[in-house]
This record gives C-alpha cells, sequence and structure tokens, in this order.
C-alpha cells in the first residue's frame, strides 16, 4: 500500500473511519471525503453530481463506504424510503466510480469495494428497503467487474452482519441488545467495525490481485452457518 492514492468515500467513522487509519498506518496516501467533513473534502452523495475537487490523476483504490439502515415492516415503507437507500448506496456510488473512472484505470491495477449486506444474502424481516439496494450494489459490482477487468480494474464488495458503528446505535444500544445481536451470530458476537475494516483492506491491497466480481461475507457466520 506504500504510496498509493486511496479514494474513502464516507471515511469519517464507522468502517469507513477504520480503513482509513489501517491505510495511512501502511503509508498509502489517503483522500477522505463525507458529509461530515469540511472545505473541499465534504462530500454529499445525494446531490445531483459529486465534487472530487483534489484528487490525484492516478488512483490505485476507491472505498465507497456510505450507507443507510431503515428497518420497518414492509407495510410501512414509502416508496420515498426505498428511493432514498438506493440513492445513498446505489446512485452515490454510481456517481462516485464514474467520477473516478479515468484516474483508475491510469493505474493500470487498481481496486474498488463496495459495501453490500449480509441481508441479500439471507432474509431477514424488515430490511426490505436496504436489502433490495444492496441488492443493486451487488449486481453493480458484478457488472463493472467484468466491464473493468481488460482495465486492469478489479471490483469486489464486503457484505458484513450487524456492526458497532454509529449507523447501528440503536440497534445496539443497551447490553440486553447487544447480548440479543451476539446470540444471532454463530461466532457469538456482532460484527466490530475493524472487522469489514480489515476485509475491505485486503481487497484494495495487492494481496487480492486475482480476486474480482466477489461479495466477502463478513458476517460471524450468519449467511451460511446454522
Amino acid at each position: 500500500m506504500e504510496g498509493k492514492n486511496i479514494l474513502v468515500i464516507g471515511g469519517n467513522s464507522g468502517i469507513g473511519g477504520e480503513l482509513v487509519a489501517l491505510l495511512r498506518e501502511a503509508s498509502a496516501n489517503v483522500f477522505v471525503f463525507s458529509r461530515n467533513e469540511t472545505g473541499s473534502n465534504k462530500l454529499d452523495v445525494t446531490e445531483s453530481e459529486v465534487d472530487l475537487t483534489g484528487i490525484p490523476e492516478v488512483i490505485h483504490g476507491v472505498a465507497y463506504c456510505p450507507g443507510s439502515i431503515t428497518l420497518k415492516p414492509f407495510h410501512r415503507l414509502s416508496p420515498e424510503d426505498f428511493l432514498k437507500d438506493y440513492e445513498i448506496n446505489v446512485l452515490g456510488a454510481v456517481k462516485v466510480l464514474q467520477a473516478c473512472f479515468k484516474n483508475l484505470k491510469l493505474a493500470k491495477s487498481s481496486s474498488v469495494v463496495l459495501f453490500s449486506t449480509v441481508a441479500v444474502q439471507t432474509g431477514l424481516g424488515f430490511h426490505a428497503s436496504i436489502a433490495s439496494a444492496k441488492g443493486a450494489v451487488e449486481g453493480l459490482m458484478r457488472s463493472l467487474a467484468a466491464e473493468w477487468a481488460a482495465s486492469g480494474i478489479r471490483v469486489n464488495a464486503v457484505a458484513p452482519s450487524l456492526t458497532d458503528t454509529p449507523l447501528a446505535s440503536q440497534l445496539l444500544g443497551s447490553p440486553e441488545k447487544k447480548e440479543a445481536a451476539s446470540k444471532r451470530h454463530p461466532l457469538g458476537r456482532y460484527g466490530h467495525a475493524s472487522d469489514s475494516a480489515e476485509a475491505a483492506f485486503y481487497l484494495l491491497s495487492d494481496r487480492s490481485g486475482w480476486v474480482t466480481g466477489q461479495v466477502l461475507k463478513v458476517d460471524g457466520g450468519m449467511s451460511t452457518i446454522r
């Protein structure tokens, strides 16, 4: 990773924040954009266009970390709920990747990491909106992996289960909720931001140089073990 230019969208906290720390520790040149940043690094992915002013001509990796959690019974989900989840998780990624495609291509060998969820693989109640959006993320990932392979750009996704991040604070807001969440996972605990950050770091690195079009499940066994 030393000297590589890595763009992290949504890197101010949670999984993105942990990933930024790992990248900097590995001596990568990290460019962080998020809604909570200030100045030229402030980025709202729901705007009609994204401004990535200041990124280098050559980019070796992009991690798109923004996400949302809209958990409601299906009959209470509005079309606006579905649109919001799609806008943040899918269209935001589309706009970012279109804006830096040429930069990724110039690297000759580069990597893109998107984020899905265990709820795409495993049916979970109240997840209809976010599972629909993240399912689209996985479809986008596979299509781009096929289309961009000839340009030396790998595209993969990380699919976590419930992870202790600011976005999931209400779901893990008490000892009782944390205990219940731990019991739902075969490995006996809920996820930490570092779990998914380490997976994303691997996919951005040359160690995964022959990996593309894949979903790396970081879910404590929830999607495959009963």
